[in-house]
């Protein structure tokens, strides 16, 4: 079977206060982008998106990135959009947002033809930010999932994704080697086989429950680092389970996350606009 991936949930714009510049991004969007550029020839993305020129923005740029869109819903509302500044070395400092604009009012559900259209695809890629939580045990019978957790390292959270999901992946740039170590191990107990851990600087960890995995960063001259975890994150899935050679995918995950940091945005498509207020 040919392989085609797909990501579904979370979108929003990110705007950069004093660049007046906005840039579409979001955890499952940007994986969906980076699977494309790095190779994979079929992706689709799944979302909720609001009829603004936010959400014209964000199918925009989809399509020009050659993703199928034919499957998003559009939705009377605003877009999600964050407000974000960068420090001195390139990290990103949120500001504030709208809190998903109308993202948080609805949720994504699927029909039983959709969800024999999902089970075509090799791999569903999702995250917390999603809230498609409840839909995790009907969408496993059709196909392997793989969910950021962002820094939700709840354990009553754990319970609830974990046995659904085939990879886990964590944001664990707080951590120490050792806590990092503890708390893959507490993943895979509570169901999850294989666990990723970016830990920023210090580079990322892989475990798939027998052997844990260590890739260290790859230097680079760092303008913005937003998505450059996305980009790890999408690069190594999908190097992964083409080739099943774990090293291999992070080394080329890690080259990825510093060409992503070397531009604004998380995959580029800046567009100017003025300031709206939108924090809440």
């Amino acid at each position: 079977m040919r392989m085609r991936l797909i990501a579904v949930g979370d979108n929003v714009v990110d705007y950069y206060d004093d660049r007046q510049e906005m840039f579409p991004g979001g955890n499952a969007l940007n994986v969906a982008v980076f699977w494309k550029r790095y190779g994979m020839e079929e992706v689709s993305y799944v979302g909720i998106i609001g009829n603004d020129e936010e959400g014209e923005h964000i199918i925009n740029s989809l399509q020009e990135e050659d993703i199928d869109v034919s499957q998003v819903r559009r939705a009377f509302g605003p877009s999600g959009e964050a407000v974000v500044s960068l420090d001195e070395h390139g990290d990103r400092i949120f500001v504030g947002s709208n809190k998903g604009g109308i993202q948080k009012h609805l949720k994504l559900n699927f029909t039983k033809e959709e969800l024999e259209s999902i089970g075509t695809y090799s791999l569903l890629h999702t995250s917390v930010f999603s809230h498609i939580e409840k839909e995790l045990p009907v969408l496993k019978k059709y196909i392997n999932i793989s969910f950021d957790f962002s820094t939700n390292r709840d354990d009553d959270y754990l319970q609830l994704v974990c046995p659904h999901v085939k990879f886990a992946i964590f944001s664990g740039g707080d951590l120490s080697a050792a806590e990092c170590e503890a708390f893959i191990k507490k993943v895979h107990e509570a169901g999850t086989p294989n666990v990723i851990v970016t830990r920023g600087s210090e580079g990322s960890l892989f475990s798939d429950g027998n052997q844990l995995f260590k890739q260290g960063i790859v230097e680079t001259e760092v303008i913005d680092t937003l998505g450059a975890g996305d980009t790890f994150v999408a690069v190594f899935l999908k190097e992964f389970i083409v080739n099943h050679d774990a090293q291999e995918a992070m080394a080329k995950g890690a080259a990825a996350a510093a060409e992503t940091c070397q531009r604004y945005g998380a995959f580029g498509h800046g567009k100017k606009r003025a300031r709206k207020i939108v924090l809440c």
